[in-house]
Formats: structure tokens, C-alpha cells, sequence
């Protein structure tokens, strides 16, 4: 069997939320979007109150669908994240529930998340990676240096950086963000520049070929 990265994630204080069907369905149409934009091997999909999980052909790619996740929802929202490599097996197909060390291992990784969120030291982890024991696959300590310090910038920046960042993960040039934020050309580009947000783009870019 194929090992393949699992994603596993869930709203962070949905519970506290003013409206949580609005939330819900917020949360609902990014999963779509995000889909639409990385392919999966199977699609997101939510399962249980706020959670959702998928799978995807390469750790990188999964990586790739969970920054786009938090874009799509923060400044107002976030959902914790993890991703395993293993092999995953279906128990049922309708509706469809998996097993086998990758998905453990996916869980693993946000239960995790959710342990150093909880320190002040750590709050801003959101998202961590686990290999299945005895599987050759991507370093967990090099994937997740980067996603620790990627979780780091991402949760510093304001809402207009955020849309900004999301804007250039989708190709945009900074004066096509600039009409479409209703912002001069000069500020999106002090922007990209005080934020980091090309450096930030490029070691996206470097994470997303981890196979």
C-alpha cells in the first residue's frame, strides 16, 4: 500500500464563536476552496462537530493546503492542523472512515498541537507533522523547523498582510492585490517587504516540492 499524508484538522474555539453556523459555514466553503486549489487523493471533508481531514500525495502538498486553510479563515478564525505519512486504510466507505499509522499519525500531530498551543512559549503552533514508526518518508525534524517558524510569522501578521500573502499564493502580481485591496501599488510593496512576505512566499514554495 502507498503511504500518503493525511490531514486532520479542526476549528480553534469554535464553541466561544457569536454566530457558529455562520462559522461552520465559513469553515465549509474554505474547505472547497482549498480543494479546489491543491488535488487530494480524498477530498476534505468535515466528520465530527469542527473536524475535518483528507489526503494528499505529498507531505508538501498537504503543508500547502493548510496555510491556504488559515488564510482563508484568520484574522477571525483558525483551526489547528496535523499532517501524517503513513499508510491509511478505509474501515467504511459511506460515510467513510479511515485507520492505519498514517491517519494515527496525522492525529498524533494535532493532538500535539493542541499540548503546545496550550504553553505561552508556544501559542502560535498550529500545525506539526508525524511520520508513521519504520517508514521511510520526509524528515519530521527539518518539516517541522519550517512549519513552526511558518506557524510564527502567520500569526503575527494583520488582517491586510494576511490577504496580501494570500494574494501572492495564488499568483497575484502586487498590482493586482493593490486594486483589489483598493490600496496603492508602493504600500503593497512596503508591505511585502516589512512582513517578510517574499521570504516567506519562497520558503513556501521550497516546502511544497517536499515529497
Amino acid at each position: 500500500m502507498t503511504p500518503v499524508a493525511t490531514l486532520i484538522g479542526d476549528l480553534v474555539g469554535s464553541r466561544a464563536a457569536p454566530d457558529r453556523s455562520a462559522l461552520h459555514g465559513r469553515f465549509r466553503r474554505a474547505l472547497t476552496d482549498v480543494e479546489a486549489a491543491i488535488p487530494t487523493l480524498t477530498s476534505l471533508r468535515i466528520t465530527v462537530g469542527d473536524e475535518f481531514q483528507g489526503c494528499f500525495e505529498t507531505v508538501g502538498m498537504a503543508a500547502a493546503a493548510a496555510l491556504r486553510l488559515r488564510l482563508l479563515l484568520l484574522p477571525d478564525a483558525d483551526v489547528r492542523l496535523g499532517i501524517g505519512w503513513g499508510e491509511v486504510t478505509v474501515l467504511e466507505g459511506a460515510p467513510r472512515v479511515e485507520d492505519g499509522p498514517g491517519w494515527w499519525a496525522a492525529r498524533d500531530a494535532i493532538e500535539t498541537v493542541a499540548r503546545e498551543a496550550e504553553k505561552a512559549a508556544l501559542r502560535s503552533t498550529r500545525t506539526l507533522y508525524r511520520r508513521a514508526a519504520d517508514l521511510a518518508g520526509p524528515d519530521e525534524a527539518a518539516v517541522n523547523a519550517a512549519l513552526r517558524l511558518r506557524d510564527q510569522v502567520v500569526g503575527s501578521l494583520a488582517g491586510r498582510s494576511l490577504s496580501v500573502l494570500h494574494g501572492l499564493l495564488d499568483g497575484m502580481s502586487q498590482v493586482e492585490l493593490a486594486e483589489q485591496l483598493g490600496v496603492s501599488a508602493s504600500a503593497v510593496s512596503q508591505r511585502v517587504r516589512s512582513d517578510g512576505l517574499a521570504m516567506l512566499i519562497a520558503a513556501e514554495s521550497a516546502l511544497g516540492e517536499v515529497r
